[in-house]
């Protein structure tokens, strides 16, 4: 099966059959391009999609990792990283082994079939060439043989005829002569170009043409085989990334068989307990009769000292709150209105209403249900100081001791600091043993150095170890008092205000009392009690003086006269202007003032409010 012998007069579909593999080739190029920028693409996509999900460093979110589920996802994401590098790796090997390749196989391609084809134009344009000689040969004999016969045709003609010269019979017979004598000679040559035409004719169809085909044939053989190792090597570079990317599956799968749940409610409880034992029971409030509480051991008479008269508190009294927290400040936290409010009159204005529209009444709550709410709100206040210390860190101080946190977790930070210093001190006195070897190999050898050279590092070295000691000490010491003051487990008598006294009573005040709820919810005291709880007081009113007041967001008039009979609410009067400092948070309150020292809430439907320009737009609540 050869193109030159079965194809020998298909020259022309040859050239164009050779030209389409060449186009198929080029096909099959460009089609692996874009397979490799397909997958540098979804390597990209991977990429990005695995550094959107990373946690943020330094943030809250990092804190969330140390939980195994937590853990199991950032492998994921890792694993997904590397997922993506070898859809790279794809890319770069489909470019290096493939795409390169065939480009330059296809330029070679390319010349050697030019090669080919005009070789094979040469050879035909010969034959074409001895074939127009051999017409032209055979055209001047057929010529010279017409033109001998003719004039053989008119010598005979000549000699017969009597009336013609001796001289024109013998010029007629020498014309003749000359004629059959040309054709003699245009026959030999006709004779000599059809055996060189023949013979360059078998040469053309039975060697040089069936060579050229063949070297055509083996040139596209050759691209057929290149374009199937091409495929094979496109399947093969696929598959060597599989037992890796089976690998990142596989850690995907260890991942998740290693999120352990026991461990991450134990992570939970070690991250957020707090250390505090729960309250003990509420003791029966007895309103037919004046209440006589008895004084605990934690209260602040007991705290002062025995000479001191207990504080008591009754349940007559409603305006006066704990002494650390004033009035209005205490109210935005403890006494915001818990119920819908109340809805706006039928008529436009109250005159229309007999008894005009109720305040809203607030919901009287179990005292445990206040304290627990209070508690969570500002997780440890014992004392005065650890109330300054809560304020202090809502400014934005943190106390070098951890004391704004709960035993436990202060317990754990302290510990960590100690880690912390202990890590660096090792590290300087390594530092330093290393500068002592040096000191002594200069002092044995001095032609390496000066020994005296090391003395101002080995004393500063010295210096900041000594720091280190001094800061880890004081950080050992916060830790063993805290430490003291942690329950045992299991012992669940002990309530935590009296381990304090326990532990440290020369340091230690207690200054928790006894509290009651009022009817409204609110915490109050004894009258007779007001002035030694303002004395104590002093201090946090300074701390709370201190503080700005909200800004006002915008301006509101009020639609209806509302009557603030609860703790927390404010009474407006129909058309009057106020201020508005904090909007409706979608329980149908809005926060309003109308002097520095007077404000409250009131029910979004009896006001029209309009927001400044700064804010998101002025709206109306009608």
């Amino acid at each position: 099966m050869s193109w030159g012998t079965e194809l020998w007069d298909q020259f022309d579909n040859l050239e164009k059959h050779t030209q389409c593999g060449i186009d198929i080739l080029e096909k099959y190029i460009k089609f692996v391009k874009e397979r490799t920028e397909i997958e540098l693409s979804y390597a990209k996509q991977l990429r990005n999609l695995s550094k959107k999900y990373q946690p943020k460093k330094n943030s809250k979110e990092e804190e969330e990792y140390r939980y195994t589920a937590c853990k199991a996802f950032l492998s994921t994401l890792n694993e997904m990283n590397d997922y993506a590098g070898q859809h790279e790796v794809i890319s770069e090997n489909m470019t290096s082994q493939i795409i390169v390749e065939l480009a330059r196989y296809v330029q070679e391609l390319k010349q050697e079939r030019k090669s080919h084809f005009h070789d094979g134009r040469k050879a035909q344009q010969h034959i074409e060439t001895c074939w127009k000689q051999l017409e032209s040969s055979k055209r001047r004999f057929e010529r010279d043989c017409k033109e001998a016969d003719r004039a053989q045709q008119y010598f005979e003609k000549m000699d017969a005829d009597i009336n013609v010269t001796k001289a024109d019979v013998e010029k007629a017979r020498q014309q003749a002569q000359m004629r059959h004598q040309m054709a003699e000679d245009s026959k030999a040559d006709y004779s000599s170009f059809l055996q060189k035409f023949n013979h360059e004719q078998h040469e053309y169809y039975h060697t040089h043409l069936p060579n050229i085909f063949q070297k055509i044939q083996e040139m596209e053989e050759r691209r057929i085989v290149r374009v199937g190792e091409s495929m094979k090597t496109y399947a093969e570079v696929d598959r060597q990334v599989i037992p890796i990317i089976g690998k990142c599956l596989d850690e995907i799968v260890k991942a998740a068989n290693s999120i352990d749940q026991k461990n991450d409610s134990q992570l939970v409880i070690e991250a957020y307990k707090s250390g505090f034992e729960p309250p003990g029971d509420v003791e029966f409030e007895d309103y037919t009769q004046p209440m006589k509480r008895t004084v605990s051991d934690n209260s602040l008479s007991n705290s002062r000292g025995e000479g001191k008269p207990e504080l008591k508190f009754g349940g007559k009294s409603k305006g006066k709150l704990w002494p650390f927290i004033k009035k209005n400040k205490l109210m935005s936290l403890l006494t915001s209105p818990h119920q819908p409010p109340p809805p706006p009159p039928a008529s436009a204005s109250p005159s229309a209403v007999p008894n005009g529209p109720q305040s809203p009444k607030q919901q009287k709550e179990p005292l445990s249900h206040r304290f627990n709410e209070f508690m969570t709100s500002k997780p440890k206040i014992h004392c005065f100081r650890s109330l300054k210390r809560g304020l202090s860190l809502k400014l934005g101080a943190t106390p070098e001791d951890f004391s704004n946190l709960p035993p436990e977790q202060r317990r754990k930070k302290l510990q960590q600091k100690v880690d912390e210093l202990n890590k660096e001190i090792q590290k300087e006195m390594d530092q330093r043993d290393a500068i002592t070897k040096m000191k002594d190999v200069y002092l044995k050898n001095p032609q390496m150095g000066d020994p005296a050279s090391l003395d101002h590092k080995l004393a500063e070295v010295s210096q900041n170890i000594e720091k280190l000691r001094l800061e880890a000490q004081k950080f050992e010491a916060w830790l063993a008092e805290v430490e003291g003051r942690l329950p045992a487990r299991g012992d669940q008598a002990r309530r935590q205000s009296g381990m304090y006294d326990a532990q440290n009573p020369a340091t230690v005040n207690n200054c928790a009392q006894d509290r009651e709820s009022s009817p409204d919810g609110s915490y109050t005291e004894e009258q007779s009690q007001e002035s030694e709880v303002k004395v104590l007081a002093t201090d946090f009113d300074d701390e709370f003086d201190d503080e700005e007041p909200l800004p006002a967001i915008g301006t509101c008039k009020a639609l209806y006269t509302f009557e603030g009979q609860n703790e927390g609410t404010i009474s407006v009067v129909e058309g009057e202007t106020l201020y508005v400092i904090e909007e409706d948070k979608g329980d149908g309150w809005t926060r309003i003032r109308r002097s520095e020292d007077e404000e409250g809430y009131v029910p979004t439907s009896y006001v029209e409010v309009y927001l400044d320009k700064n804010a998101k737009g002025a709206k109306t609540y009608i």
